[in-house]
């Protein structure tokens, strides 16, 4: 089976998370030579296979099966994988089907390598993700497979391919702020606290505010409110308390204890209740590691193009695989469709993502 037959067929097979859609078997059947490990937790899929070709190092290619569910208003079937004018549609053309598709196959036709090869693939990603990723990199630990780099596939390019990977990530810290006041008739403000005129002077130092300067990889961390709410939808009750939600999507110059001293400096003289949940955890790989360096120079071999060092954008499991410190990165197609109507991708990136894989791992020294 050639590449493109099975990016194609990958696409065909409909696994909208937690579902695989029987892709974890086939690809385990498909590298047929490498060991296969199943480690499927409540209805999660999981399959981490790999091969030892010497003693060097361990590289690891990881993603997800699993895609968004479609919607609806397509121009063709999503599980159909139409080719027109030089693009591949479907829903998981470009997360992340055509990074599994490419790092597969690059990897079946190795011949010879320098240390293990392995593929680490989940079918819940896109979902909470609680069974996934994580799960394989807790048995790789406990059995002494934990690899020593690896690259997620997925999309990273922003104009043209090959022009950005991602080399960290930001953080997500989560708040939940409540304003005590007392409730009362709105005719007689003198005889109730109102937890909105409370609230509404501190806002301008509060909202949009950035939390550090950020870095050369990382744009600054951002109080950004998303909810606030209050009263009962009438408007001759003042409220007994206000309630206020806002993310921080944090570099690694802020941490939950600095977003607290943050919120207790602008709110001192009021009663006021915080919860802070953290989701994800920022990191970053060093951009002088042999990981780095090898990516490099096998984009820029095939494309051209020396690529930028990115760490925008939401969250993957790349930040489950640096939490065991390994080195990681992102690189992928380019992230223009991704969960949209029409998502699709062309099949020159396709083919020159295989490309770069397959140098990375002929150049792995």
């Amino acid at each position: 089976m050639g590449l493109i037959e099975l990016f194609k067929f990958m696409i065909e097979q409909k696994s909208e998370t937690p579902d695989d859609g029987g892709l974890l078997d086939f690809i385990e059947s498909y590298l047929n030579d490498f060991k296969a490990v199943r480690i499927d937790v409540e209805g999660v899929k999981n399959l981490f296979i790999y091969k030892k070709f010497g003693e060097g190092e361990h590289l690891c290619f990881a993603g997800h099966v699993d895609v968004v569910p479609s919607g609806s208003g397509w121009d063709t079937n999503p599980y159909e994988a139409t080719q027109k004018d030089g693009y591949i549609y479907g829903r998981g053309t470009q997360d992340m089907k055509s990074g599994v598709a490419a790092f597969t196959q690059a990897i079946k036709e190795a011949k010879e390598f320098n240390g293990t090869l392995s593929l680490l693939l989940t079918s819940d990603e896109e979902g909470e993700g609680t069974h996934g990723t994580i799960e394989v990199l807790k048995y790789l630990k406990e059995n002494y497979l934990l690899p020593d780099a690896v690259v997620v596939a997925e999309p990273t390019c922003e104009e043209v391919f090959g022009d950005a990977i991602k080399v960290g990530r930001r953080g997500s810290i989560n708040g939940y702020i409540t304003v005590k006041g007392k409730q009362g008739h709105a005719a007689y403000p003198e005889k109730s606290i109102n937890p909105i005129d409370l609230i509404a002077p501190k806002l301008a130092n509060m909202a949009g505010v950035d939390l550090d300067n950020g870095d050369e990889f990382f744009s600054p961390s951002k109080f950004v409110i998303t909810d606030i709410r209050a009263g009962m939808q009438v408007t001759n009750v003042t409220p007994n308390e206000l309630k206020m939600m806002f993310n921080v999507r944090n570099t690694t110059l802020t941490t939950q204890k600095e977003v607290k001293e943050f919120v207790a400096k602008n709110l001192e003289s009021l009663e006021y209740e915080l919860k802070l949940t953290q989701g994800s955890y920022p990191f970053r790989t060093d951009t002088n590691t042999k990981l780095v360096k090898n990516i490099d120079k096998a984009i820029e071999d095939v494309t051209g193009i020396k690529p930028k060092y990115s760490t925008a954008g939401g969250t993957s499991d790349a930040r489950l695989v640096a939490a065991f410190g390994i080195d990681v990165v992102e690189f992928g197609v380019i992230n223009d469709t991704i969960h949209a109507v029409n998502e699709r991708t062309s099949v020159k990136e396709v083919e020159k993502l295989y490309e770069v894989f397959k140098n990375l791992i002929r150049m792995w020294r």
